[in-house]
């Protein structure tokens, strides 16, 4: 009654399934836009795609091959500018990458798709805690602080004032708007000393306004 099953790749569905439920675990457990349910059904539909360009008289390579450019529209929805950064671009990374371990268990390279889906758990979340120790070492931010006048006295004050936090300031860009004076600066220290040197900018009354560029 089921023989039509034995012609059905019934191993790489679930294997594909599985794959992608322990990357979607990690970005549903980080609260990403592309979560548990999204990641599996991205990498199943990748496999079944591949599938697909394999059986029969339908075999057709293109099918495969299209599925990284669709993919790529999927991507570039999760990914959007936010009011001082851009967004999302490691979660269309994790689409764009777990189509592809899609399409390698669909091929049958299960052994593969297993070890990929591993660095890919391994890359997103003990390179993070990397990422995190070299910000302790070495951090960058772009700043725009706006004085509450054009008087350039307060450039030298505002300069050693973030000096004295431990934090090194590079002049970017000068703009004057009206009576007050906005400057673009790159500053540099670690990632502590410059969330306390932001902190204390708020408090300066020479400061009319200041943006943390992220």
């Amino acid at each position: 009654m089921f023989e039509w099953l034995e012609d059905v790749p019934i191993q790489s569905v679930l294997i594909s399934i599985l794959c992608g439920a322990v990357v979607g675990f990690e970005r549903e457990f980080k609260n990403k836009s592309a979560g548990f349910r999204t990641i599996i059904l991205i990498c199943l539909g990748s496999t079944i795609f591949t599938l697909t360009s394999r059986m029969g008289n339908i075999s057709d390579d293109r099918i495969a091959a299209n599925i990284v450019t669709g993919i790529g529209f999927l991507g570039a929805g999760v990914i959007y500018q936010g009011k001082f950064t851009v967004q999302g671009l490691t979660t269309a990374a994790v689409i764009w990458s777990m189509a592809g371990v899609g399409m390698m268990i669909g091929f049958e390279n299960y052994a593969l798709g297993f070890v990929l889906t591993f660095c890919m758990v391994i890359i997103l979340s003990l390179f993070q805690k990397m990422e995190n120790l070299l910000a302790n070492i070495y951090f960058i931010r772009t700043i725009h602080v706006t004085f509450q006048n054009i008087e350039v006295a307060h450039l030298g004050e505002f300069e050693n004032f973030m000096k004295e936090h431990k934090v090194k300031p590079q002049r970017k860009g000068v703009e004057k708007n009206g009576e007050h004076l906005t400057v673009v600066y790159e500053i540099t220290g670690t990632q502590k000393n410059i969330r306390r040197a932001n902190d204390a900018i708020i408090t300066l009354d020479y400061v009319y306004s200041f943006n943390n560029l992220g």
